[in-house]
């Protein structure tokens, strides 16, 4: 398995740099990024969440399936959603919390795809003492096609 570019993983870098609860504005696009998806990167996703179905990096065997090449798996998303978004996203943020997500998965991600997200938050409310923001993802490939779509709820930092 080739190494994929390093990612990332000290969430706190940059962390001052991040959108606080009062920078969000429900309806606002969020910045987001053009991501390439490499073979590495999807085999590096897989190797971390220990994924071993072949159409997903033995390209001999994806060839024979209904697909005709490798594939990304679905849940590859999660991935995407910090590629494809700069380094100040509020999403980012250290200690939010996932309160729930919706996904739709309409086609594969396959390697080599350039990956593009819109994304925006809907809504944000406070109860409990707790700062909520709905939000939804849809993720296109260069052909514009959708590959997935999703809604999700997350519990912000205070």
């Amino acid at each position: 398995m080739a190494q994929a570019e390093a990612f990332e993983t000290d969430f706190w870098k940059d962390a001052n740099l991040r959108k606080t609860w009062d920078d969000i504005v429900p309806g606002e696009p969020r910045k987001t990024i053009p991501y390439t998806l490499t073979r590495q990167a999807i085999e590096l996703y897989c190797k971390s969440v220990g994924e071993t179905n072949p159409i997903y990096f033995d390209e001999a065997y994806a060839k024979t399936t209904r697909y005709g090449g490798l594939i990304a798996p679905p849940s590859i998303h999660i991935l995407l959603m910090f590629s494809c978004t700069p380094a100040d996203d509020w999403m980012r943020s250290p200690g939010t919390v996932n309160a729930g997500q919706s996904w739709s998965y309409n086609i594969p991600a396959r390697p080599g795809d350039v990956i593009t997200l819109q994304a925006r938050a809907l809504d944000k409310f406070i109860k409990r003492e707790r700062l909520f923001v709905v939000h939804d993802n849809v993720f296109f490939n260069q052909k514009g096609d959708v590959i997935c779509s999703g809604r999700g709820w997350t519990i912000r930092p205070m």
